[in-house]
């Protein structure tokens, strides 16, 4: 099914951004085990940059998403920078998925990150995950756009 990779994209950014929203408007239900102490804090710049910030790149992600799932997508130079938009929130999602995984299972972010065991446990099996799932998502995206199904049904 043509562009359907970009359709599950496009969601799953959305849905983060509702999550985001959720939070800045004072839902608490998951951030607690997502941001820690800044979930009971709340400090300005972390409400406007870190929840309705984040949430505004998640709606710019599910346009992204959406032009990535076109049933006839845009060639030339526009067609060539939807795909290279796709393939870097492929690389920055897989990229922080992957390297928080490893940090925290190896030990290696040090004393200084005060990070609770309950924060870790939720990081380790519902954050990442989903950074990596949205990641690959972004990346069959990326991969599927452009290609065109010819008469036969093959890709051409």
């Amino acid at each position: 099914m043509p562009g359907l990779w970009g359709r599950i994209a496009g969601i799953w950014a959305v849905a983060f951004a509702l999550l985001h929203f959720y939070w800045a408007l004072g839902g608490s239900w998951g951030l607690s085990v997502s941001a820690g102490p800044l979930a009971e804090e709340r400090p300005g710049w972390f409400v406007a940059l870190g929840l309705w910030g984040v949430g505004m790149l998640c709606l710019v992600g599910g346009v992204l998403g959406r032009l990535l799932a076109r049933p006839r997508p845009l060639r030339g130079p526009a067609g060539r920078v939807v795909r290279f938009l796709g393939w870097c929130a492929c690389a920055v999602l897989l990229l922080r998925g992957v390297a928080v995984e490893v940090l925290l299972l190896s030990g290696a972010a040090g004393p200084e990150v005060d990070i609770s065991p309950e924060q870790r446990l939720w990081t380790l099996v519902l954050w990442n995950p989903w950074f990596l799932l949205g990641g690959l998502a972004f990346g069959l995206a990326a991969r599927e756009f452009g290609r065109v199904e010819g008469p036969s049904g093959g890709v051409s």
